[in-house]
């Protein structure tokens, strides 16, 4: 069973897609913030890891850059929503950020269950 890691600060976007991942199978860890992921990707073996881009204390995109260094065979999707303001870069750029940050996908929230799965389904094929 495919072990996931999921780096996100919002509550209710961890636990839904804790039970969806969960509902097909996967062994599904949660953590809120960059440094927990960080801890948990050194201590333990994951098969996949969704980090939130915009978190407080630390972004996704740092977070990202420090577990492709720890564990560069780990595929990543990037998940970020659509904020207000300049915290947000325009989304062409979102996605070519965070593949520079070595993110294999992007998903954008809110998000359908399908989109979620059919992302990690072809994350994992390519680390596969």
């Amino acid at each position: 069973m495919p072990r996931v890691l999921i780096i996100d600060d919002d509550r209710l976007v961890c636990e839904a897609t804790r039970i969806l991942l969960r509902s097909k199978g996967y062994d599904v860890t949660v953590v809120q913030d960059g440094k927990s992921g960080i801890d948990a990707v050194t201590t333990g073996h994951f098969d996949l890891a969704i980090v939130d881009l915009f978190m407080p204390n630390m972004d996704g995109l740092t977070v990202m850059q420090s577990i492709r260094r720890t564990n560069p065979a780990i595929p990543m999707i990037a998940a970020s929503g659509f904020l207000l303001g300049d915290k947000c870069p325009p989304m062409p750029e979102f996605a070519s950020m965070a593949h520079e940050a070595g993110a294999a996908f992007t998903l954008y929230k809110p998000f359908r269950p399908h989109e979620v799965l059919s992302v990690v389904e072809k994350a994992l094929k390519v680390a596969g």
